[in-house]
């Protein structure tokens, strides 16, 4: 029950405190029961007592909408009564309200201020949180070093979090010595606690040979045991690996459901992927308007494959009504990215005037990027559309190529 209060009154703090917490034990029992609504009724009289603990437990409810309709400004409210109190793990609550702007405007120093004093009382959580203000230079000026003292502190009281946070410190090498042996021992901890990141990253490190000998197979049980923990970068990858028959038998089904597990949860490489799979109907039936959907959902996060692949969807009316000027549009997205085929596209566009004026210049200034990024087809576009040009247009798309490099493909 972490972010919840559940020390009972010690009896003899103050008149009729043996009562207060019998009925404190009695509210904590009801939640461990999952009688969310025993537990409120059980907590609030205590609450408006003044009672710190009941207050945050009472915030805590209200955040989770557990025995009560869901409401982040009552559960605000509680937060900060018991945190005026002195409550270390309503400090620490109310700064993560502060923090993510839940029932208050989003403040990160106000979310700092209240992690501090957290922290200062040895709050693992607060610690923590802390940390990664200061990692993120988020209500503070960023600050590596800082940022590890308090994960430290915090991994030193056993926080499954701040192990995490201080091994992926020690794998890059900020705020303290890079350390791939250091990284490994707090990944295992963590991982031995559950961290899903943790899973992932020790797969990561056996599969790159990172602080310890690679082994492939090593590296797929820790990415399948962080996949079945709902981390969507260990599902992705195993789709892959999956879908490639790396590591694990081929199996097409396999990576269908993982990408799709993955997907789900917003990740844009799943999301492209599964995109890939409706489209061509590998691992499943051929869908293009779910292709359609699941390109989207990647294209609009910036993944540039996803980008064009959606661009091509528009361009040839599959899972969608064919509209060229949406597939230029998606198109030029990823070719402003470096996607070597997106350009080819774009200069295909052009060339044929399709959803823009035809414009032999741009066509070959596009084919003549995606040509110098490794395009296959693209060279011998270039060479075909010159036959349409004249030396002087020829000369001004090769120095509208150059430009367009120059400004790492905008506004060409």
């Amino acid at each position: 029950m972490r972010g919840l209060a559940v020390l009972i009154l010690v009896a003899w703090l103050l008149p009729g405190a043996a009562s207060f917490a019998s009925d404190f034990a009695s509210g904590v029992e009801a939640y461990r029961k999952q009688d969310f609504g025993g537990a409120f009724d059980r907590w609030r009289a205590l609450a408006e007592m003044g009672n710190a603990e009941a207050q945050n437990n009472l915030g805590w409810l209200y955040e989770r909408g557990k025995g009560v309709p869901q409401d982040y400004d009552v559960a605000f409210k509680w937060y900060r009564e018991a945190a005026r109190q002195g409550n270390a793990v309503a400090q620490t609550n109310l700064g993560s309200m502060y923090e993510r702007g839940k029932g208050v405007a989003r403040d990160y120093k106000a979310a700092v201020r209240w992690y501090t004093v957290a922290a200062r009382q040895k709050d693992p959580a607060a610690q923590n949180n802390l940390g990664t203000l200061y990692q993120e230079g988020k209500g503070v000026s960023l600050d590596n070093a800082t940022a590890v003292k308090w994960y430290r502190l915090a991994a030193k009281q056993g926080n499954a979090h701040a192990r995490f946070n201080l091994g992926t410190r020690y794998q890059k090498g900020l705020g303290i010595e890079q350390d791939n042996q250091a990284a490994l021992r707090l990944f295992r901890q963590a991982a031995k606690q559950g961290h899903a990141g943790a899973l992932f990253n020790l797969g990561w490190m056996y599969e790159n040979g990172r602080g310890v000998r690679r082994d492939e197979a090593e590296a797929i049980r820790w990415y399948r045991a962080a996949a079945k923990k709902g981390e969507p970068r260990a599902q992705s990858t195993l789709g892959l690996r999956y879908r490639s028959g790396q590591g694990v038998a081929q199996d097409d089904a396999a990576a269908f459901e993982w990408f799709k597990a993955a997907a789900v949860q917003g990740d844009m490489l799943a999301q492209f992927q599964l995109g890939k799979m409706y489209q061509t109907g590998q691992g499943v039936v051929r869908d293009f308007e779910s292709a359609v959907k699941w390109l989207r959902a990647a294209a609009d996060q910036g993944h540039a494959a996803a980008q064009n692949g959606l661009g091509a969807m528009y361009s040839r009316g599959l899972g969608v009504p064919q509209d060229h000027g949406l597939a230029v549009d998606w198109y030029r997205a990823a070719a402003e990215q470096g996607d070597a085929s997106a350009q080819f596209n774009l200069g295909a566009k052009y060339a044929n005037g399709e959803g823009v004026g035809r414009d032999y210049r741009r066509a070959h200034m596009w084919w003549n990027i995606a040509a110098s990024r490794g395009h296959k087809n693209a060279a011998y576009s270039r060479e075909h559309v010159e036959i349409q040009m004249t030396a002087d247009e020829i000369k001004r798309a090769r120095r509208l190529a150059a430009e367009c490099e120059a400004r790492r493909f905008r506004d060409c």
